[in-house]
């Protein structure tokens, strides 16, 4: 299927986002086992919602057209700024934004930026090398949802730089981000990491439920520097243009306070990057990825590079062009059981349809033509790490 292809079926009139999410990954885990009973499935996460006051501001109140060509920056801004110290909700009609993205649309504590879902924020072209869209800097308790934000990838005016995001957060603690889909930006669907100043501030209690972030240019989403960060139910795609072109890039920037603690990636859909599926580097430890389908990524489904402590549970893993699962580096302590690996390292054995029967393997080794060394790797420098049952075929 194509990313065009894609879209389209995605967006159907008739599929909801998260049932086609749950519909799929769900019809993808019964393919795969193919009568071998792995647990279920986790039931619906409910995202928290955020504290803040009643007061509702619509933004075309305040300036905003939704025409497609009006810049509508200013008119979202007015539209926070009145909020009261209270906070409350600014409400986005249906239409089409213009939104200039080297200003932002700049978020305030105690706020929820609520768009229909017939609402889009369109980022106007620059050349600049960074931008968010939306961008919530040192600011808690908020929430984004809805409708859609689309970067200006397609149209960028210049070739430098990597990090213009449909959505930014930094330093932000009680954050939840849902219900939403993000495409096309110069860099991240969305990025959450730290403030720098006298002091570093971590993102920290960031929930992210219900999204699509597909079509990006460096990450489907980046998560940097912070703790508690949780991403249910959604889907990381077709992520190309630039390295390291990843799903999930979970990666703390190398200065400061070098740390990303406790993430939760569950029940997603992560397919066709042009990096890996997900990747796990450096200073990051307490990362659990469960229930999640890892297919058809140029890169490993998971690699894990100096990470430390952490699950991969009930993941569906195939066709993607290196290992299913690969950990290296002085990864340690990580648990890998009750995952399907099916004809993962496509580069040596090419993409196959077969939907065959299932061996299990309780540990490292092989069984027949299912080698589990031909799609998990454990590199010798790797310690602490537990390898339960798991399911194989090519």
């Amino acid at each position: 299927m194509t990313h065009s292809e894609h879209v389209h079926d995605l967006h159907a009139p008739a599929t909801a986002r998260r049932d086609f999410l749950k519909k799929s990954s769900a019809l993808a885990v019964t393919l795969a086992l193919s009568g071998t009973a792995l647990p279920a499935l986790a039931a619906t996460y409910v995202p928290p919602t955020r504290q803040r006051g009643s007061t509702v501001r619509n933004v075309r109140n305040y300036g905003a057209y939704g025409n497609g060509s009006h810049d509508d920056t200013t008119g979202f801004q007015r539209a926070i700024d009145s909020l009261p110290s209270t906070g409350g909700t600014v409400y986005v009609p249906a239409g089409t934004y213009l939104i200039d993205a080297t200003r932002s649309i700049r978020m305030r504590s105690l706020m929820h930026l609520k768009l229909d879902p017939g609402a889009k924020l369109l980022a106007k072209a620059t050349s600049a090398d960074r931008y968010y869209v939306v961008n919530a800097y040192n600011v808690h308790d908020i929430e984004i949802s809805g409708g859609q934000i689309v970067g200006e990838r397609d149209r960028h005016l210049g070739s430098t730089g990597q990090w213009g995001h449909c959505i930014g957060v930094r330093g932000c603690k009680r954050v939840t981000v849902r219900d939403i889909r993000l495409s096309k930006g110069w860099g991240d669907g969305i990025s959450v990491g730290a403030s720098n100043g006298s002091t570093t501030i971590l993102s920290d209690d960031v929930a992210v439920a219900n999204i699509v972030s597909t079509g990006n240019r460096r990450q489907g989403m980046t998560i940097g520097r912070c703790r508690n960060v949780r991403v249910y139910d959604s889907e990381f795609s077709y992520t190309s243009g630039i390295k390291p072109g990843c799903g999930i890039d979970i990666e703390p920037d190398p200065f400061g306070t070098t740390i990303c603690d406790t993430v939760r990636i569950e029940n997603c859909w992560i397919h066709h990057n042009a990096g890996n599926g997900v990747q796990v580097y450096k200073t990051v430890k307490n990362v659990t990825i469960k229930a999640c389908t890892i297919d058809s990524n140029k890169g490993f489904g998971v690699l894990m590079l100096r990470a430390n402590t952490g699950y991969v549970l009930n993941c569906k893993l195939s066709h993607n062009r290196l290992y299913g699962v690969s950990a290296r580096d002085a990864t340690r302590y990580y648990q890998i059981s009750s995952n399907t690996f099916r004809n993962n390292k496509t580069m040596y054995f090419g993409v196959k349809s077969s939907t065959g029967s299932l061996t299990s393997i309780t540990g490292t080794g092989s069984s027949g033509g299912h080698k589990s060394s031909w799609q998990l790797e454990l590199t010798s420098d790797c310690y602490g790490m537990k390898v339960g049952t798991n399911y194989y075929a090519l």
